[in-house]
């Protein structure tokens, strides 16, 4: 069992190395999460608590489209980099918000970030990106294309990946991977489906784009945790990828990768085994991607239970002693904390009994890690007693109270099952992709934690129309008004989707009627549920999905860049082969037949996410603060606002509704937390005192950047999404002119303490 969960495999090359972080500029915000090791730290302390109440806009840059942006915006020397203008990359002035270049027509990009590099002697400047599952370039100082670059000026991260890449659609994650010394180094996310493509870790010249090092999550012949697998299974399993943010200890030369489950996610009768390395923390040398050590969350994941959180680095006291570690927050709610060296955990994580599986052909692993400290996050557990007292119907309440009480439901880890399971937390519940930060030497981690449950039910009737009329075209009309209110900021009003979010166009030819219906209501990895429409309001947005040209789009719509005003624009569409998209979308979770001659069942199974919000009473989702040093929780809050709906009926502190937004924290001992609900908070980071709360002009789903460029600090939000109010998405309108990047700053003359 030992094997299965840490190894040292070898000591670290620099292990001479005696310093908890490399000392670096933590005044700016020049990577995807601030800095290398993602904790969102600043060592700034203009902005205090003793004068936030003069804090107020400095100023805003609109990004002039309807698209809800997740960017994460760079901030290098006085240049900043967002994504604005129809998935355009602009730079501006970071002091004012003044245009400096815009390379426009960069739909496809990873929406989440970019990477930027430079040479010792700054001579060369470059930010990276994937863009259609293209690695590219393009210089930071003038915004061309750097055709130099790979081949034509990209590099295909569909080639060397074990499948056919004129089957890919997508590989690239959303998040946009590290920059360490001239490598970037890449997770990847090319979907859920049985045989997706392996999710191995890659590591690029920068400036070349040659392949460095590759390194196989789902183990070949001959390599560790080969033996976890059925023989052969690295033919055709896939998953088991860093979808999210990889953290890096620059010092140590040691890249931490959270990894994801296997493919199919609920279902592992075609794998059994513990399944190395996934749903486990990662850690490699950056160098040359050899393994030094690993641990194992979840053996033979049935649950969706990715890692994806930025794992944390910072140093603790224990005993008298200092040790330098790594904390990896996970979607089961618990926060797991090694020796950031030797993978060693800081307290014992047991090897426990978890319930089996009832499904013919599944073998589900006997036992599951539960760290004995810290306590866990979110709620693991889902009675009856914890149906939501506010929100539901007493006829809703009393349909869940037998639901719930029907399933199987035997805590943590029940397998999914042919009848109702309930799993809590579910696919979208604990922590997610940005909600991680910590004070790397005080031994204080921050985890915004979502408790959303997750109710499956397996089935082997593939994902696809097995009937049903969509909903007449009649309807349709009455369907684009919902959807105009509800999905078009993501979607486009077009249907055509964004780079941050899936085309719909021909759903209605890939889903099924009823796994469309608990699509919408329950929502699904990053999209809010719609839980408050009526079953004759969901008919008609699928009348609409499916009549998308049976009535017109609302006038007014900025969704063509022939609408853009005129700006400093020196590029467009990225290096030339980078707009090449392999034909045809992803199509559900059924993925092509098995490899011939390899022994796999005959049967499939597939479940719904099965995710709803509103079922368990409040808090919804939580702010938490961690002292490692004792293995403790320092504080929890209600995170973001207050569900209004059950405000009305007399609740409270209710945060919001599977939202997933970032956190920062300052030397100045403020949280910045800038919420789905068009609000910045700012809290006390050592008690969790709400100090000061500001508006924003749309709702934020990105992490936010702070920076100090001449003499003033900023921070910047991307205030570009639409507000969850009331528990379900409002729309913000289109041609709404304040969906913004907005920066916050004391006044010019506000002295700096």
């Amino acid at each position: 069992m030992r094997a299965l969960m840490t190894v040292l495999v070898g000591v670290v090359i620099v292990s001479g190395v005696q310093s908890a972080q490399v000392p670096r500029d933590r005044s700016t915000w020049t990577d995807f999460g601030g800095g290398p090791d993602n904790a969102r730290y600043l060592a700034l302390d203009q902005i205090t608590p003793s004068n936030l109440h003069q804090l107020a806009v400095a100023w805003k840059y609109p990004t002039r489209d309807t698209i809800s942006y997740v960017f994460n915006p760079l901030v290098v020397d006085n240049v900043m980099y967002v994504l604005a203008r129809n998935n355009s990359l602009v730079a501006l002035d970071a002091s004012t918000g003044k245009e400096m270049w815009i390379h426009e027509d960069l739909a496809g990009i990873a929406p989440r970030g970019i990477n930027y590099w430079e040479s010792t002697d700054r001579s060369d400047r470059r930010l990276l990106f994937e863009r259609n599952s293209y690695l590219q370039a393009i210089d930071a100082r003038t915004g061309k294309s750097i055709l130099t670059f790979g081949t034509d000026g990209v590099v295909n991260l569909r080639d060397g990946l074990r499948r056919d890449p004129a089957t890919l659609v997508k590989v690239q994650s959303s998040n946009p991977g590290k920059i360490f010394e001239n490598l970037i180094i890449l997770g990847s996310a090319a979907g859920e489906q049985y045989m997706a493509p392996p999710g191995d870790l890659r590591a690029f010249d920068v400036v070349t784009g040659r392949l460095v090092w590759q390194f196989h999550t789902v183990p070949h012949p001959g390599e560790f945790g080969y033996e976890t697998w059925p023989k052969d299974a690295w033919q055709y399993i896939g998953g088991v990828n860093t979808w999210g943010e990889i953290t890096i200890d620059a010092a140590r030369g040691i890249a931490y990768f959270p990894l994801g489950s296997p493919t199919y996610d609920y279902y592992g009768a075609d794998r059994h085994g513990a399944n190395l390395f996934g749903t486990s923390l990662l850690a490699l040398d950056a160098r040359t991607g050899k393994r030094l050590w690993h641990f194992q969350m979840v053996h033979h994941d049935l649950w969706d239970y990715d890692n994806t959180a930025a794992p944390q680095l910072t140093t603790i006291r224990r005993n008298g002693t200092s040790i330098d570690v790594v904390a990896q927050a996970g979607k089961t709610g618990f926060l797991y904390v090694f020796d950031r060296v030797t993978g060693e955990p800081i307290w014992p994580i047991e090897e426990r009994p978890v319930p089996a599986s009832d499904v013919p052909g599944e073998r589900s692993w006997p036992t599951q890690p539960i760290p004995t400290a810290p306590p866990p996050f979110v709620r693991q557990s889902l009675a009856v007693d914890d149906i939501n007292p506010y929100i539901l119907t007493a006829t809703q309440r009393e349909e869940w109270k037998t639901r719930i009480g029907k399933a199987r439901n035997e805590g943590l880890f029940t397998p999914p099952s042919y009848r109702e399971t309930v799993s809590i937390p579910g696919a979208q519940g604990g922590a997610n992709w940005g909600s991680t930060a910590a004070d790397p030497g005080r031994g204080i981690v921050y985890v915004l934690g979502i408790n959303v449950p997750s109710i499956y039910k397996l089935t082997a009737e593939e994902p696809r129309p097995g009937g049903g009329t969509f909903g007449a075209p009649a309807a349709a009309a009455a369907g684009r008004t919902l959807y105009e209110q509800r999905c078009r900021t993501c979607h486009g009003a077009n249907l055509s989707g964004s780079g941050n979010y899936p085309s719909l166009v021909g759903i209605t030819e890939r889903m099924g009627e009823q796994q469309l219906r608990e699509g919408i209501t329950g929502g699904g990895p990053g999209m809010p549920p719609n839980n408050d429409l009526s079953p004759e309001q969901l008919t008609t947005v699928l009348a609409f999905l499916a009549n998308p040209t049976a009535v017109a789009a609302a006038p007014g719509n900025l969704d063509s860049a022939a609408a853009l005003p005129p700006g400093p624009v020196v590029a467009s569409g990225g290096a030339p082969a980078s707009r090449s998209v392999p034909p045809g979308r992803p199509g559900g979770m059924v993925g092509p037949p098995y490899p011939s001659g390899i022994p796999v069942p005959e049967v499939r199974l597939y479940t719904p996410y099965g995710m709803n919000g509103t079922i368990v009473k409040p808090p919804y989702s939580t702010l938490t603060a961690y002292d490692l040093n004792t293995g403790t929780i320092k504080w929890q809050v209600p995170a973001g606002g207050d569900d209004e709906r059950a405000v009305a009926q007399g609740a409270k502190d209710t945060g919001y509704i599977m939202q997933r937004t970032g956190i920062i924290t300052t030397s100045a001992g403020l949280l910045f937390h800038a919420g789905g609900d068009g609000t910045l908070r700012i809290y006390d980071s050592d008690t969790g005192r709400i100090l000061r709360t500001l508006p924003l002009p749309a709702g934020s789903r990105g992490i936010p950047a702070m920076y100090q460029v001449n003499g003033r600090q900023f921070l910047v939000v991307n205030a570009t999404g639409a507000v969850a109010s009331s528990g379900a998405v409002v729309q913000i309108p289109s041609l709404n002119p304040d969906r913004a990047y907005v920066a916050v700053a004391l006044p010019e003359q506000v002295p700096s303490k």
